[in-house]
């Protein structure tokens, strides 16, 4: 029987890793542990957001993914063909700006805190 190799990632830069940590800080209702083998904020049982690679993801509504698309994100495929429909990357630019980070981190906290609690 074959083996299938797991995909080997490249961690997420120190100062992306601090950056996260920085602004969830200001969110104690964001549980935070790893997914994928980065960090991730959830709520409920749920990501909310996280790093992957060098890039911030966040969780949306299905009606708002196509406007954030619109505003600069881009479509979250964490391997090539597999596009993560609910999450988009956020735009680099906003990460680094404390209002725009902000206000993607909260829109995955309050869609994460609206679905059924997951065990």
């Amino acid at each position: 029987m074959a083996e299938h190799a797991m995909p080997s990632f490249s961690k997420s830069p120190p100062e992306l890793a601090e950056r996260f940590a920085s602004v969830l800080d200001s969110y104690p209702q964001a549980t935070r542990r790893k997914m994928f083998g980065y960090p991730a904020a959830f709520v409920g049982g749920n990501m909310a957001t996280g790093l992957f690679r060098d890039r911030w993801v966040v969780r949306l509504p299905d009606d708002q993914v196509e406007a954030a698309k619109a505003s600069g994100a881009e479509s979250f495929e964490p391997a090539p063909g597999r596009r993560m429909k609910a999450f988009v990357l956020i735009p680099a630019t906003d990460v680094e700006d404390d209002e725009r980070i902000r206000g993607w981190v909260e829109r995955g906290l309050a869609h994460a805190g609206s679905m059924p609690t997951k065990g």
